[in-house]
Parts: structure tokens; sequence; C-alpha cells
């Protein structure tokens, strides 16, 4: 089998957010696969701006800043850019490498990011955020989030504020078309990205798509997503490396097996 037909004949739903689907799906599509596109997250910017153009103008104060998420650093490094340069002397680290990749657009190379994972662990496990006694430190983040990170620099002794520089909420859409084609076992495997979104997708999809979405294999970067997915009763639970070279490689390994092995997924 040529490379671009590693995925033939396999229906992926992938559920990255809409502006941030486009890598996943031309890789899959790239090895002979088909997608669905079903973002269960909506990202929008944050109501009122000022609280986060106030911190922009005290950067200078801080030591470290920390942007949870490619969506941090682009709602962020735009209005950064637009009012100021950033502080030399201020330090940056991000959680994982989109993130990383993210910043590179805007000039910034200088990144502390983790290099096995893409979590708030891994990034915690840096030596550069070991000693952080009286460190003034901002995280850039969406509404809510994990408390984890900032927890623990706290208590390591670092100063800590919040940035919120976008919103993050679960999209209103008629999910009648998606429970036909699954159905039909015309999708073959889910991919997910955070908690949330695979929470947002339980609730989108109601229960006959809840059944579907158990049966069915899931695949995800992250062991705590991993977990939370199994919690929720699906049965097939796929841990991939991380990114999305690693969630296509997941899938290429799966489907590549079952065929060598002569079993199929129960959509295939």
């Amino acid at each position: 089998m040529s490379k671009i037909e590693l995925l033939a004949g396999v229906n992926v739903l992938v559920t990255r957010p809409a502006h941030q689907a486009k890598d996943l799906a031309d890789g899959i599509y790239a090895m002979g696969g088909r997608f669905i596109l079903f973002p269960v997250l909506e990202i929008a910017d944050v109501e009122d701006v000022q609280p986060l153009l106030e911190i922009i103008a005290r950067l200078s104060e801080f030591d470290l800043a920390i942007f949870v998420s490619p969506n941090a650093v682009n709602k962020t490094m735009h209005l950064i850019q637009a009012n100021r340069t950033l502080p030399p002397k201020m330090k940056i680290a991000v959680v994982g490498k989109g993130s990383a990749n993210a910043l590179k657009q805007f000039g910034v190379t200088d990144i502390i990011v983790p290099t096995k994972r893409n979590d708030s662990e891994a990034l915690l496990d840096q030596n550069e955020l070991q000693q952080m006694k009286n460190k003034r430190v901002v995280i850039f983040r969406g509404n809510g989030g994990r408390k984890l990170l900032g927890d623990i620099l706290i208590e390591r002794g670092a100063i800590l504020e919040y940035a919120e520089c976008y919103h993050r909420g679960k999209p209103s859409v008629d999910v009648t078309s998606l429970l036909t084609a699954w159905s039909h076992d015309n999708l073959n495997a889910v991919t997910i990205t955070s908690s949330e979104g695979l929470d947002n997708l339980f609730d989108m999809m109601g229960q006959l798509g809840q059944q579907l979405l158990k049966t069915t294999p899931l695949f995800t970067a992250h062991e705590r997503i991993a977990q939370k997915a199994r919690d929720l009763g699906v049965a097939e639970v796929i841990l991939t490396s991380a990114g999305d070279e690693g969630l296509i490689q997941g899938l290429i390994d799966y489907f590549s097996s079952n065929r060598a092995s002569g079993t199929t997924s129960k959509n295939e």
C-alpha cells in the first residue's frame, strides 16, 4: 500500500475549532482518508478587552509570560505588537509545540517549551519553572481553564496574574446529518484535543450520538483526555503522540494494524 493510501476508506471526525482544523484535515486527506469537520469549540474575542490591554501595558513588570494555547498566542500577540514591544528581559513559555509555532509566526523564537508532552505538567517539569519565589508571572488563557499550572507556580512562590484573552464556547449546530452518517457506518474514528471539547461533543450528540461515540475508536494525544473518555464510557481510546502529526500517525498505526490482522473497526 502506498503512503497516500494508508488511510484509504477511513472517515475521521475532526473536532478542532474551525480555524485550527486545516492541518489535521489536510494530513488525513493526504493519507487517503476522508474527514468530517465538526468543531466542538468556538473561539471568540473577549467582550471587554480593556483588562487585557492593561496587562499588556504592564508587561515589563513580569519575569515570565505563559501562553496556554495557540489561541492565546494569536489573540494576544496581535494586541501586543499593535501597542508595544516585548520586554527583552521577560521570558516566554508555552504549554506545547503548537503555541511555540504560533509564536514563531510573530518573530518570537526564544521560548521555553516542553519536548515530551503538550500539557501543563510537562511545562512545570522544565528547569526554568522550578525556582519561582517572588517571580512575577502572567498566564494568557481563555475563560476558565485548568488551575493546575497557576496553582503549582503559586506553591513555588510565584506572584501570579491571569490574562483572559479569548472566550471558549460550545457551538450551536444541527447534528442531524452527522448522526445520519454515523448511524450508516460512515464514521470510523473520532479525534479530540481538549477535555472541554470532549464534554461539548457528548452534550451536542444527545443520547443516540453518545451511544455511537462510545463504540467508535477515539484518538487523543493527552492521557488526561483519554482517561476522561474512558470514564464517559468510550470503549476504545487510542493515545497518540503529540500534535496533528501524532494523531495522524496514531490513525495510520491503528487502521494499518487492523488491516494486517484481518480485522476492522466497527464502521470500516
